[in-house]
């Protein structure tokens, strides 16, 4: 059992909760598609926690009920300064659907996993509503979907293009990518007086003004201007030379303002802030969260995404990986935000003193798990860098990529004694652990690396996402030659065979992807079987907004080279693709033989039904439920 605390160790969520802080009203009201879990892995709570170090009465409301009278958008009454809006952890269409289009019948950021709490497009569901009733609130909108349809982008659920979410919500301002310092600067200005409809200056932000409106210069910023909206409507290759303008000028640390026009409107992008330092990470893990779900969601079961973050330590943000299909680095940058060891060991203390804590961190990670403290030897070189990735076609000589400092807090947490062990569950750059690939391991400090993940902190399998096995594929979705996902494999194998650990890789496909034709799926279902792998855990491509990927699943072409890409876009092309992942079944067997011999093809079908054994140890990739069934952790 969880202890009893008072109800205002937690921000307010009900009119009840505001009285008892001795509050007449409020001066921020934050929206949520998400249940309210006050803990830093939840971009709600660490706005909120925020707002209120900044000296600002602030309330929420979680997942409003849009269909009724609305009273719950009305229930704190009219804030003094503004409402802030995100639809949640996720963007609402991929956390709704499937990349099929099927509904899905689950939400893990609600209690019980009850599906059905928030609406599609939430950011512009919910700020419709609130300009309606508060017609003179500003509303700031923020997270990671008004984050990443800041522009004109293409939506894959409704099959068309979208103007920025600016225009369709009607909000007054947005913030994208990750946004303790853009906020901070807008509080400090709303603070003095300064009406939100009028901050133009602050670094990482987005807003519309008339087209016949003075763009003022500021702070020096160059300006870029992307082909109007109107103009992407009918031309696909401008929309898709956008998209490289947006993602340069998004990974940069001296980065050009954007504007494009849409309608009688100028949309302005101002440039990013540069990557947080460590101080400023360790202000915002720091804060005063309870790390517990609201207490009024007892009686409605537990939130599976608290469940699996609840032991777990985020050390540090961003990924230089820049893969074609993530929108990571898209919504958190390249540049990697690392916490100091001491904040990060604190943490490791306080998730000890959870009265259901059994001496199990669940991960030590982050988005790759081995980036922490990651950055470049000579930092001059890195502003005036304009690639999107650290590490693709090869890894950037200037990147220092040692492992030393996060071997030494896997050390120092398993030396905790209240720690039994600490595993690493977010997948890990492999790439980076190949002495081929990655030249910069002189001192072995990889090796070392590679020594004490496997022996220490493998909770029985690793998560690795090689993704393709083809090259061309591979090219596309910026990820390196299969070759060296073996030789990762074969130096894996080892550690394991000396140390007597039986610790089956778990790795990650995708199927589909922009660049994949059918003969390339066969061929990876070929090349894992000759590994001994039995794929069930797959991943069919879903075309997000502001990835590469996503453009040339829209345009066709490559948005940095506009040169054609193929693209499988029908359910029967999809639906082929994803087939020969399970070569094993008995009923895909006389449909995989005949459709390769249509493919002139015999010989993958040869390799793929073969009933001979193979040298290779089988392992079995389980899903989700398998898994939950044998109990595994």
């Amino acid at each position: 059992m969880i202890e009893e605390r008072p109800i205002t160790d937690w921000l307010p969520l009900t009119k009840k909760e505001v009285e008892k802080r001795g509050w007449d009203d409020v001066d921020v009201v934050l929206i949520s598609g998400d249940a309210y879990v006050d803990h830093p892995a939840f971009g709600t709570a660490v706005i909120g926690r925020i707002i209120e170090s900044e000296g600002f009465r602030v309330a929420i409301v979680a997942q409003p009920n849009w269909k009724d009278d609305l009273r719950d958008f009305k229930k704190f009454g009219r804030p003094k300064y503004f409402f802030g809006v995100t639809a949640g952890c996720m963007d609402s269409m991929v956390n709704h659907y499937t990349a099929n289009k099927r509904l899905r019948s689950n939400d893990s950021y609600t209690p019980g996993g009850e599906a059905g709490y928030r609406p599609d497009y939430a950011t512009t569901v919910y700020t419709k509503i609130l300009k309606e009733i508060y017609p003179d609130v500003p509303v700031l909108i923020g997270g990671i979907e008004a984050s990443l349809r800041r522009v004109t982008h293409y939506d894959y659920w409704q099959d068309k293009l979208m103007p920025s979410i600016l225009v369709d919500s009607g909000a007054d301002l947005l913030v994208y990518g990750m946004g303790e310092q853009p906020l901070r600067e807008i509080l400090k200005l709303v603070k003095k007086g300064v009406p939100m409809g009028s901050i133009r200056n602050v670094n990482q932000i987005g807003y519309l003004q008339d087209s016949a409106e003075e763009l003022l210069k500021y702070n020096n910023w160059e300006t870029i201007e992307l082909a109007s909206h109107e103009v992407c409507l009918k031309d696909k290759i401008k929309y898709a030379s956008n998209f490289k303008i947006v993602e340069v000028e998004s990974n940069k640390w001296q980065a050009n303002r954007i504007i494009q026009h849409v309608g009688k409107k100028i949309l302005v992008i101002n440039p990013p802030f540069k990557t947080m330092d460590e101080a400023e990470m360790d202000k915002s893990f720091d804060l005063p969260y309870t790390r517990l779900p609201h207490p009024k969601y007892k009686k409605r079961g537990t939130i599976p995404a608290y469940e699996m973050i609840k032991f777990s330590v985020n050390m540090h943000r961003g990924c230089f990986g820049g893969c074609s299909f993530c929108t990571i680095s898209a919504h958190q940058g390249k540049f990697i935000a690392s916490r100091s060891e001491k904040s990060i060991l604190k943490e490791v203390d306080e998730i000890t003193k959870h009265p259901e804590f059994k001496g199990y961190i669940s991960d030590l990670g982050g988005p790759s798990a081995n980036m922490y403290r990651m950055k470049g030897k000579d930092e001059s070189i890195c502003n005036r860098c304009q690639a999107p990735s650290c590490i693709h076609p090869v890894i950037c000589s200037n990147l220092d990529t040692s492992h030393k400092p996060i071997t030494e807090i896997y050390r120092k947490v398993d030396a905790n004694p209240k720690v039994k062990k600490a595993f690493v569950g977010s997948g890990i750059r492999y790439d980076l652990l190949v002495d081929d690939f990655n030249k910069n391991n002189q001192d072995g400090n990889h090796d070392e690396y590679m020594e004490q993940l496997v022996t220490r902190h493998v909770s029985g399998r690793l998560k690795v996402a090689p993704e393709h096995t083809a090259d061309d594929t591979l090219r596309v979705m910026r990820k390196p030659s299969f070759k060296y996902f073996k030789k990762f494999k074969e130096k894996y194998d080892t550690i394991n065979e000396k140390n007597n650990l039986n610790q089956p890789l778990v790795p990650y496909f995708i199927s589909s992807h922009p660049g994949c034709e059918e003969a390339d799926m066969a061929n990876l279902a070929a090349e894992t079987k000759d590994l001994g792998f039995h794929l069930e855990q797959v991943q069919d491509f879903t075309p997000t907004p502001m990835t590469v990927a996503e453009v040339i699943y829209y345009t066709g072409v490559h948005p940095y080279t506009l040169q054609p890409v193929k693209t499988a876009k029908t359910r029967e092309e999809k639906q082929a693709q994803n087939r020969y992942f399970f070569w094993y079944k008995p009923e895909f067997r006389g449909w995989i033989r005949s459709r390769l011999q249509k493919l002139n093809r015999p010989d993958l079908a040869e390799r793929l039904l073969s009933s001979k054994k193979k040298e290779a140890i089988e392992q079995i990739v389980e899903s989700p439920k398998k898994k939950k069934k044998k109990g595994w952790a």
